[in-house]
């Protein structure tokens, strides 16, 4: 998944305070900085990317360990930074490495850097002409991530985009504050997933008994059209609306979603599935439009209380999906025009959105393999 760091402007400490807390409200949590570490972990959970010993993530190749890249040896293999990285990571520190490209062989020396450290930070002065093409290609086999440093949106744009991988990440070296909330906006973007909902066919519609429900509280608010992909089978599942309407029974509560039965599956970021009974305070849930768009969501709470269940199933071409809702008037499926209906409502025959995975699930990760569901 893409991500964001920021290196605030070197200048009087209220100043960069001021880049890094915009930094923190925008979801950005890494922190590269040399002089201001006991100050920087004072504002919060941060990780920070310094060369000091007690870094989080040690730095290598910018005003501290190893040469900075800006004395090359003729023979790269015996670059310093090479060295000084390769024994911080025998110690089994987490190390990024800084070089600027300014050459043919600091390209070379960052392909090598790449192949040794955890995160690979490039410098430009104008990326348009530097071959981050050939790097990334060039270490897409290996465990590294690639961090382009950007100052500005279309730089980010630019780094994040480039070859269908992009770089992994960016470096935020804003200008002004307001290049954080544009880049930070950008991410969320490009991290978003689509999904290709499909309109299914209710077959069955039938009262089941009791069982245990599950009802997922996020830390966000639902609008209309929004809600969670749920159902019995990992091949299809249901979207299920969100508790974002009124109704005559109760107020609404735009931040739920009841679920389903505790042996259900919900859809997570990366195309991941996990089981009802294992979201718990502090996960992260997808949130599924009408449309298909997404967004992630944080887990405030879940509550699991003894429930009349309904049964349904729907059937889209050759493909047949079931699950199990709880049987109430506030718990609703999306129609083929995106409206919302009541399962108390629902009768076979009505059509209803929801998502087909073509592969089956290992440990909640898609796979190419057949299974049967039934």
């Amino acid at each position: 998944m893409k991500f964001a760091w920021i290196m605030a402007p070197e200048t009087e400490w209220e100043e960069k305070k001021s880049y890094i807390t915009t930094a923190l409200e925008s979801g950005i949590d890494h922190v590269l900085d040399l002089s201001d570490v006991e100050n920087i972990r004072k504002l919060g959970s941060i990780n920070v990317i310094s060369n000091q010993d007690d870094a989080d993530i040690i730095l290598v190749g910018k005003n501290g360990e190893g040469d900075g890249t800006l004395h090359l040896p003729i023979d790269l293999d015996d670059s310093k930074d090479l060295a000084v990285a390769s024994s911080f990571k025998r110690k089994s520190k987490i190390v990024a490495a800084y070089v600027e490209i300014d050459s043919k062989k600091h390209e070379e020396l960052a392909r090598k850097l790449g192949r040794v450290v955890d995160y690979l930070i490039l410098v430009g002065s104008d990326w348009k002409v530097i071959p981050l093409e050939n790097i990334i290609a060039d270490l897409q086999k290996e465990k590294v991530k690639v961090i382009a440093a950007v100052s500005d949106y279309e730089e980010a744009r630019l780094a994040l985009e480039t070859l269908e991988h992009g770089t992994d990440g960016i470096l935020i070296q804003p200008q002004h504050y307001s290049e954080i909330k544009k880049i930070a906006e950008l991410l969320d973007k490009i991290k978003s997933e689509n999904y290709d909902l499909k309109v299914a066919t209710l077959t069955r519609v039938e009262p089941v008994g009791s069982g245990d429900r599950v009802c997922i509280d996020t830390c966000s608010i639902m609008n209309v059209g929004e809600g969670m992909l749920i159902g019995s089978y990992s091949k299809g599942l249901f979207l299920v609306h969100s508790e974002s309407l009124e109704s005559e029974y109760v107020a609404s509560r735009p931040f739920r979603v009841n679920a389903g039965p505790v042996q259900a599956y919900v859809m997570t970021p990366d195309n991941k599935t996990k089981y009802l009974s294992e979201i718990e305070t502090g996960d992260e849930v997808l949130i599924v439009d009408d449309k298909g768009k997404t967004k992630n969501a944080i887990v405030g709470r879940v509550k699991i209380e003894k429930r009349p269940l309904i049964l349904l199933e729907a059937e889209y071409e050759d493909t047949k999906i079931k699950t199990l809702l709880q049987n109430a008037e506030t718990i609703r499926l999306v129609s083929d025009e995106g409206e919302t209906v009541s399962v108390s409502d629902l009768k076979e025959g009505d059509k209803v959105m929801v998502y087909l995975d073509k592969g089956a699930r290992h440990f909640g990760m898609s796979i190419e393999e057949s299974i049967i569901e039934k």
